[in-house]
């Protein structure tokens, strides 16, 4: 579980995103940002005993700065009102498909899957895809995945409108070879995320993302 005051943080500083405030509350944040990273531990040391390429990340290897990238955005907030973590073999910045936290109360949600990759990659993605939709079909289709998830991730922000190029418009697999990102996301309540249970609904989150992982993973293990 995670401090209450952890959340509190969060929703504090949502409404006081400027760094005046910021600064007169970094006890509270480096307290709320070492509760968040001995939570990440927690869950690499336990899954890493079924998924070993993790194990020997550190916390401090998944987590993303709270500081915001302003350059090109209209939003000028300084601060992320959220902790988020990135489980990935080498890293947040790896090219893998990995595991996903994210706390940000009202939106928080756990999984995992591959961001945005690179347009190389992202073929390769594809290719895979379409070489073995029946596996990804098990995958997506079995009970503990869509127990869990449903389904992939689908949303008009990270999705063509039509089947990408060399592909053709009727293939099985159109609506995954449409994706730009292949994500799985399960939504978290405040109250999990304070709660006794939040170690093992995320581990059993984890456990339920590793076959997608490993079907995309495979296309770098091959190289």
């Amino acid at each position: 579980m995670l401090q209450t005051s952890t959340i509190k943080f969060l929703k504090n500083l949502t409404k006081n995103n400027d760094k005046t405030w910021f600064d007169s509350h970094r006890g509270e944040y480096d307290s709320a940002k070492q509760d968040f990273g001995n939570f990440i531990q927690t869950l690499i040391d336990r899954h890493s005993k079924k998924d070993p390429t993790i194990g020997a990340l550190k916390a401090k290897d998944c987590l993303f700065r709270i500081n915001r990238d302003v350059r090109f955005s209209k939003d000028k907030s300084p601060y992320k009102n959220n902790f988020g973590a990135s489980i990935n073999r080498g890293g947040k910045k790896s090219v893998f498909a990995g595991y996903y936290f994210h706390c940000q109360p009202g939106e928080s949600f756990v999984g995992g899957g591959v961001w945005m990759p690179m347009p190389a990659e992202t073929k390769q993605i594809r290719q895979e895809i379409d070489y073995g939709f029946d596996e990804l079909k098990k995958i997506v289709g079995g009970k503990k995945f869509k127990s869990v998830y449903g389904d992939l991730y689908r949303g008009e922000d990270i999705s063509l409108s039509k089947v990408p190029q060399g592909f053709e418009k009727d293939n099985p697999a159109a609506e995954y070879l449409k994706l730009k990102s292949w994500l799985a996301m399960k939504p978290l309540t405040d109250s999990e995320l304070g709660g006794k249970d939040l170690v093992k609904t995320t581990l059993e989150a984890f456990e339920a993302l590793q076959p997608l992982l490993l079907f995309i993973n495979r296309i770098w293990d091959s190289q």
